[in-house]
């Protein structure tokens, strides 16, 4: 690993890395808010959306001051695999910047696009070897399609994440205009490929062991095609796990939405990292 930059930040470090993935196999880089001390007593990762690379969360979220506070890290990890060598496309919600946190078996795709192997199998290796001690207990959230990966992932290792949250998710990947262009694309024809990476699916399938927070605005313009929150609700419910959906007049798909209520998720996520 090396380290690109390392700025001073809340107390304690803001540090972004690049390594070479032998998941992806190309260059990676993502970054890493580690609070003063050095030895945090807990980690938040936040996977974000569709386009967006480490640094708009890291930049825009404002996790990082109530991290401190709990004397938490936060993991900032890149939306998909990058470079000349790795296929694009023109559309923003494929390629590049458009990993959905899956595995691809189709062509051009399938060389690099692994990110949800990426997130759970090389990820915590590369925390604890840049904290320099055991993966704290890790918590997930994330925006979109970054709330997509969180849900799905988490349903998916259990073993691996002790929380999870959301904002404004991809909710059920099979019935959003997104998904139904994007799991085609990498997974095939075969719709019984798309179920582990549908979270709606999921909550039937293989549930959760705690509880979930979700935050959706609902002057979001991509509500009713893409994210679907209600039938998310609907799946937790006939499935018996505790879901919080919050939803919240005026607020929008960006940023803004969620660094309004970011905070409410790391002290969410504190309460469970134990």
């Amino acid at each position: 690993m090396q380290t690109i930059t390392e700025t001073r930040h809340m107390g304690g470090t803001h540090r972004v890395i690049r390594h070479d993935s032998s998941i992806t196999k190309c260059p990676m880089e993502w970054a890493i808010f580690i609070p003063e001390g050095g030895k945090p007593d807990a980690c938040l990762m936040f996977l974000s959306g569709l386009t967006c690379t480490w640094e708009n969360a890291a930049t825009k979220a404002g996790a990082q001051a109530a991290a401190a506070r709990h004397n938490m890290a936060v993991v900032f990890p890149d939306t998909s695999p990058r470079g000349d060598s790795v296929a694009n496309a023109n559309d923003y919600f494929l390629g590049q910047g458009a990993g959905f946190y899956l595995t691809a078996t189709e062509a051009p795709w399938a060389p690099h696009f692994a990110m949800d192997r990426y997130i759970t199998e090389e990820m915590p290796e590369l925390i604890a070897l840049t904290l320099k001690q055991p993966l704290p207990p890790l918590g997930v959230t994330g925006h979109s399609m970054g709330g997509h990966g969180a849900l799905t992932l988490a349903m998916k290792t259990p073993d691996l994440f002790t929380s999870v949250s959301a904002f404004a998710p991809i909710s059920a990947a099979m019935e959003s205009g997104w998904g139904q262009e994007v799991l085609p694309a990498y997974l095939g024809t075969d719709t019984s490929a798309y179920h582990d990476h549908d979270a709606t699916k999921l909550m039937a399938s293989r549930g959760w062991k705690g509880d979930i927070l979700v935050d959706q605005g609902l002057a979001d313009a991509f509500l009713g095609e893409h994210l679907k929150p209600h039938l998310l609700a609907a799946a937790a419910e006939a499935a018996s796990i505790p879901l919080t959906l919050r939803q919240h007049e005026g607020y929008d798909h960006s940023y803004y939405f969620v660094a309004s209520f970011m905070s409410d998720h790391v002290d969410w996520h504190a309460t469970r990292c134990k």
